[in-house]
C-alpha cells in the first residue's frame, strides 16, 4: 500500500497552489469566519433596514420606487411571465427563503428540537400563545373593515433578529434558552406559513391548482423513487411555483411544499460509508504510479469520482440543500427583501400615525401580545407539568425570550405586504408599527436577559415565580 508522509504533503510537487491562492486564502478565511457568526445575519439585516430607511427619506425615494415598479418579463414563444421587480422579490426571491424555512422545519420535526414530543411541547405551547394573543390584541383595536386584514402581522417572529440579539449576550444566556427560542421561532414560522396559505390567498384558479397538485405528486414520486440529486427537485419545484402563482395561493409556499418532499435520509449509514471509503482508498493507493498525476491515470480518476459519489450519498439531500441555501438566503435573499420593503418615510411617524389603530394594533401585538402569549402559555404548560423550563433558566429568562419573540421584522413585513397590497396608507401604518414594536421588543428583551440571574442551575421552584 502506498503511504505518503503528512510532512511531504506540504512540499512542492505534492500540493499545488495557484499563484494567488495563498493570498486569497488569507483574505477569505477571516471573511468566512465572520459570515458564519450567529450575530452577522442580524447585523446585516439591520444594516439593510437602515439603508432602506435612508433611501425612503432621501431624494432617491421616488426613483427607487419607480425602479421597484419596473417590469421584468420572461418569455418562451407565446408564453410569458411579466412581474414588477418588487413582485419578483416578494414572490420569487422569497420562495428560496421559504424553501430554507421548510427544510429547517422538516429537519427539526424529524431529528431536532421538535422530534421529542415531551421536549417540544412547551415551546409549541409558547409559540401558539405567541400567535393567538398578538392577533387578538390587534383585532381588539381593528375589529372590522379593511384594517382588520392586518391581524396576522404581529403573529410573526423574525428568527434572524431574535437569535442575533440573544447571541450578543454570549455566555450570559444558557444555551438551553437559545434552543428554546429556536424551537419556538420554528413553530411560529410554521404558523405564519399556515396563516398565509389559509387567510392571505386570492381568488383561486382551479385549473392551476390541479396542476400544482399534480406537480406535488411528481415530487413525491421522485422522493419515493430514491432520486437524491437536487436538480430534479428544483426543476419540478420551479413548475410548482409557476402553478401556485397562477392559482391565487401565494407562490412562496411552493418553497415549503418542495422542502417537505426532499428526502431526509441518506443512502449510506456511517458504518457502510466508512467501509466503502476504506475500500476505495485501498484501490486508489494500489492504482497509483509514482510520477504520474490523476490527469493521466483513468483508474485514479474513477476512484475519486466514486469517493465523491459516496460523500454525496452519506448526506441526506435535505441536509445538503439546506447547507447550500444557508449563505445565499441569509446574506442575499433576506437583505434584498429588506431593501425592497423596509423603507419607511419618517413623516409617517408624525401627526396621527402613532395613534392610528393599525400602528397601535401592531405595536401592542408585537410587544404586549407576544410577552403575555409566550410567557403565559409557557407558565401554564410548566405549572401543569407538561414540560420543564430550559435547564439553568429562571422565569425571567422566559420573559426575555417572550419579548424577543416580538421582533417580527421580516415575516411581519411580508404579511403586511399581503394584507394591505391594495392600500398604501394602511401598509405604511403597519410598517411603522412593525419598526417601533420590533425595536421596543428587541431592546426590552435584551435588557431583561442581560439583568437576568446568571447563576440559575436548576429548574425554578414554585415560589420563584408569581403571575397575576
Amino acid at each position: 500500500m502506498l503511504k505518503i508522509p503528512l510532512n511531504k504533503l506540504s512540499r512542492k510537487g505534492h500540493v499545488y497552489n495557484a499563484p494567488w491562492e495563498k493570498a486569497f486564502d488569507q483574505v477569505l478565511t477571516p471573511i468566512e469566519i465572520f459570515i458564519h457568526r450567529q450575530t452577522t445575519s442580524g447585523i446585516l439585516l439591520f444594516t439593510c433596514a437602515v439603508v432602506a430607511m435612508f433611501i425612503a427619506n432621501s431624494d432617491y425615494s421616488v426613483a427607487y420606487g419607480k425602479f421597484l415598479k419596473t417590469y421584468f418579463t420572461l418569455s418562451f414563444g407565446e408564453w410569458q411571465l411579466s412581474l414588477s421587480l418588487h413582485h419578483w422579490i416578494n414572490d420569487f426571491v422569497m420562495a428560496w427563503f421559504f424553501l430554507h424555512v421548510g427544510l429547517e422545519l422538516k429537519r427539526e420535526i424529524q431529528v431536532g428540537e421538535l422530534s421529542d414530543v415531551k421536549k417540544a411541547l412547551l415551546p409549541i405551547m409558547a409559540a401558539i400563545g405567541g400567535m393567538v394573543v398578538p392577533a387578538s390584541f390587534y383585532l381588539m383595536l381593528n375589529p372590522s373593515g379593511h384594517m382588520a386584514d392586518g391581524w396576522g402581522i404581529p403573529m410573526a417572529t423574525d428568527i434572524a433578529f431574535a437569535i442575533g440579539t440573544i447571541a450578543l449576550l454570549g455566555a450570559k444566556v444558557p444555551k438551553s434558552l437559545v434552543m428554546f427560542l429556536v424551537a419556538l421561532a420554528i413553530v411560529d414560522d410554521l404558523g405564519a406559513i399556515a396563516v398565509i396559505a389559509l387567510f392571505y390567498t386570492q381568488d383561486l384558479d382551479l385549473n392551476a391548482l390541479i396542476y400544482a397538485g399534480m406537480t406535488t405528486a411528481l415530487l413525491m414520486v421522485l422522493n419515493l423513487g430514491g432520486i437524491r440529486r437536487s436538480l430534479p427537485y428544483l426543476l419540478v419545484g420551479a413548475f410548482l411555483w409557476l402553478f401556485l402563482l397562477k392559482s391565487g395561493i401565494h407562490a412562496t409556499l411552493a418553497g415549503v411544499i418542495l422542502a417537505f418532499t426532499i428526502p431526509a435520509k441518506p443512502k449510506y449509514d456511517p458504518e457502510a460509508f466508512s467501509a466503502q471509503i476504506k475500500r476505495l482508498t485501498r484501490m486508489f493507493d494500489g492504482a497509483y504510479r509514482p510520477g504520474e498525476d490523476i490527469v493521466r491515470n483513468d483508474r485514479l480518476r474513477s476512484y475519486v469520482q466514486s469517493l465523491e459519489s459516496g460523500v454525496r450519498l452519506v448526506q441526506a439531500p435535505l441536509q445538503v440543500i439546506e447547507h447550500a441555501l444557508h449563505l445565499p438566503v441569509t446574506y442575499i435573499v433576506i437583505p434584498i427583501f429588506a431593501l425592497a420593503n423596509a423603507g419607511l418615510p419618517f413623516e409617517v411617524l408624525q401627526g396621527d400615525a402613532l395613534t392610528h389603530p393599525i400602528t397601535l394594533g401592531v405595536i401592542f401585538g408585537l410587544v404586549g401580545g407576544k410577552l403575555i402569549g409566550i410567557s403565559g402559555a409557557t407558565w401554564i404548560g410548566w405549572k401543569m407539568g407538561l414540560g420543564k423550563l430550559p435547564e439553568g433558566c429562571s422565569f425571567q429568562h422566559i420573559i426575555g425570550v417572550s419579548l424577543l419573540g416580538g421582533i417580527g421584522f421580516t415575516m411581519s413585513i411580508f404579511i403586511a405586504e399581503l394584507g394591505f397590497a391594495t392600500n398604501a396608507e394602511d401598509l405604511l401604518m403597519a410598517k411603522a408599527g412593525i419598526v417601533i414594536g420590533s425595536l421596543v421588543a428587541g431592546i426590552g428583551g435584551f435588557l431583561c436577559l442581560y439583568f437576568a440571574p446568571h447563576d440559575a442551575t436548576a429548574e425554578p421552584q414554585e415560589n420563584e415565580v408569581e403571575m397575576t
